[in-house]
């Protein structure tokens, strides 16, 4: 089986798989005492966000470039081509954001596509704190790390976004039991209509601007004393 799909198998956690991946590819391409980062880009529905880093400082540098809306990265995951700035301070596709990053200490950055399935797209993010570093062996190795890691990565991001979606139908069914206990409540106190009692807590919502969940919860602690719990299970 492909070594990369025996991680992800054997790696109790889909987000650990990806961060190793990205740890793995800065591994194959940093010189000693360089400093190399590295993020995994996913682009859905036109958002764009990290799966995974290898540092705090990597993720810091990808969300800096989905504030400007456009960069190395996201343009190689929209357009499937490698994106290879060898000098930050030379490059004027993007002189906002380039100044940005280079005023971080980086120096240079390459963005190498990944096949997906589906909708969504994907991207490796590298970035070097020296010139020099995303050579012509790097920008092999690195496309090696994302052809032999592509069916492994597939499958990553398929069970991530099951989980995504997973998550975001649990906490609708939270929200929607929680909101009914806070109607039984209205309708109890103020022996109104179910409608009635959904109508108070809209009014309220938009009165101190919270989202409806929150209002409910605070019926519900009122009422009761406690905190509303729940028990779905992703």
């Amino acid at each position: 089986m492909d070594t990369y799909l025996d991680l992800i198998l054997n790696s109790g956690d889909v987000e650990e798989f990806l961060a190793d991946l990205a740890r793995h590819t800065v591994s194959v391409v940093a010189p000693p005492g360089a400093e190399v980062l590295c993020g995994i880009t996913l682009l859905r529905d036109n958002n764009a966000d990290t799966l995974a880093s290898s540092s705090d400082r990597a993720r810091m540098m990808d969300e800096i470039q989905y504030r400007y809306g456009d960069g190395p990265c996201l343009r190689a995951v929209r357009t499937n081509v490698v994106v290879l700035i060898p000098d930050l301070q030379a490059e004027t596709r993007w002189p906002e954001y380039t100044s940005v990053v280079a005023a971080q200490g980086l120096t240079s950055i390459l963005a190498m596509p990944l096949a997906l399935e589906g909708d969504a797209a994907a991207g490796l993010n590298l970035y070097a704190g020296r010139l020099g570093v995303f050579d012509e062996d790097a920008v092999r190795a690195v496309q090696r790390v994302a052809s032999h890691a592509s069916k492994a990565l597939r499958l990553a991001v398929r069970m991530a976004l099951h989980r995504e979606e997973a998550e975001g139908r649990k906490a609708a069914m939270e929200s929607r039991t929680i909101i009914d206990m806070a109607v039984g409540v209205l309708i109890g106190q103020n022996r109104c209509s179910q409608e009635d009692a959904v109508q108070i807590m809209k009014r309220a919502a938009s009165h101190r601007n919270l989202k409806l969940r929150d209002i409910a919860t605070q019926i519900v602690f009122s009422a009761s004393g406690a905190p509303p719990t729940t028990h779905f299970h992703v």
